[in-house]
């Protein structure tokens, strides 16, 4: 078994948890969490994509071990992530007396992980967290980290909290009852990360061509991409500093899948918008020739999109970057490459960010 720990410094919360990645490791979560729980109810929660497919199994297995467990299910999708679900599912909790001692486990991909996991943030100000990502996304990014969050208006996870997990556990065999599209699109975050980090991640990518190579890869696409964002994570837990690289391709990202109400998914516009900005950057100067397209190729090998007509209203991205949450005392941090494994950050005045970004010239 591959094994990631994840140690959270005392003066960010002090946690510390272990990521467990490995084939048919499903069948074995119940002894997985008893190791590390006492017994007690745990609440469930997938959407109801998943939840046919592997919520019975987890339950059966969490049951063996001497767990109470209560399965509970929301429609899947984007729109689930939101204020009214977030309060079904607390309602659903209280009905069944859950109490601050017991506990939930987040079954799904990174919608499943952000709702259940702002659940467990909120519910009786807090209770303990297992994450069980079934996606590529949620295998190698939002399961890790500590963040939940729902979306609010047209704003993705503007409201939200950091709860770290007692444990993450992964099994790659269940991205192959994934859709193509489910699964290629969290390589967007893979290559993200690859960029950031140049070394074998970066080798790695380079040697993917097909959605059968990503499955194949999987385990150690997860194991190296969550090893770069612990060693992140560990160094700023709430994101207060160095852990704003990993926001590399999505402000534009962001902007690009609000304006699509739905038709892209978070992977995709996170492709999309790293090869904006990268493309923006290299016009500056400020990331080296050449290194947009060599971006663009490990997206262009297994299909994911690398523009959009989302793109050709610069004032609508405009108007969607100047609300995000990303923006900090009238300032907009930019991550860029100054070359594959060098990031940096630019921090632009937000009056100063048309200029800068000049989106008219992107879409010529």
């Amino acid at each position: 078994m591959r094994q990631i720990n994840v140690k959270i410094p005392a003066n960010q919360a002090g946690k510390e948890y272990n990521v467990d990645i490995q084939k048919g490791i499903l069948d074995h979560v119940g002894e997985l969490i008893g190791n590390i729980w006492n017994k007690r109810k745990i609440a469930l929660i997938s959407d109801d994509n998943v939840a046919p497919i592997y919520q019975g199994r987890v339950a059966d297995s969490l049951e063996k071990v001497g767990f109470e467990v209560k399965e509970y299910q929301f429609p899947a999708g984007e729109e689930s992530k939101s204020l009214d679900m977030l309060g079904k599912l607390i309602s659903q909790m209280a009905a069944d007396h859950f109490t601050r001692d017991d506990a939930i486990v987040a079954l799904g991909g990174g919608v499943t992980g952000d709702l259940a996991g702002f659940v467990a943030a909120t519910y009786m100000r807090g209770i303990s967290l297992v994450q069980i990502p079934t996606s590529l996304l949620a295998q190698v990014d939002s399961s890790v980290g500590g963040k939940t969050a729902v979306d609010h208006n047209d704003t993705k996870n503007i409201i939200g909290a950091f709860l770290q997990p007692d444990l993450v556990i992964i099994d790659p065999e269940t991205l192959r009852t994934l859709h193509k599209r489910d699964l290629v699109e969290g390589y967007g975050e893979i290559v993200k990360t690859a960029g950031l980090t140049d070394g074998p991640l970066w080798d790695l990518v380079n040697k993917i061509n097909s959605v059968d190579d990503i499955l194949e890869n999987a385990e150690e696409l997860s194991e190296l991409s969550i090893q770069y964002k612990t060693t992140v994570v560990e160094q700023d837990a709430q994101e207060g500093g160095i852990r704003q690289l990993l926001n590399f391709g999505h402000t534009m990202g962001h902007a690009v899948e609000a304006l699509s109400e739905g038709d892209l998914r978070h992977g995709e516009a996170v492709s999309i918008g790293l090869v904006a900005i990268c493309r923006i950057f290299e016009s500056k100067g400020l990331s080296p020739k050449g290194l947009t397209q060599e971006i663009k190729d490990r997206f262009d090998a297994v299909g994911l999109p690398t523009t959009s007509r989302f793109l050709d209203d610069p004032a609508a991205i405009l108007d969607k970057i100047k609300n995000d949450k990303k923006n900090h005392n009238g300032h907009l941090n930019l991550v860029y490459l100054k070359a594959i494994g060098g990031p940096a950050i630019k921090s632009v005045p937000s009056d100063e960010i048309a200029d800068f970004l000049n989106l008219t010239d992107l879409v010529k």
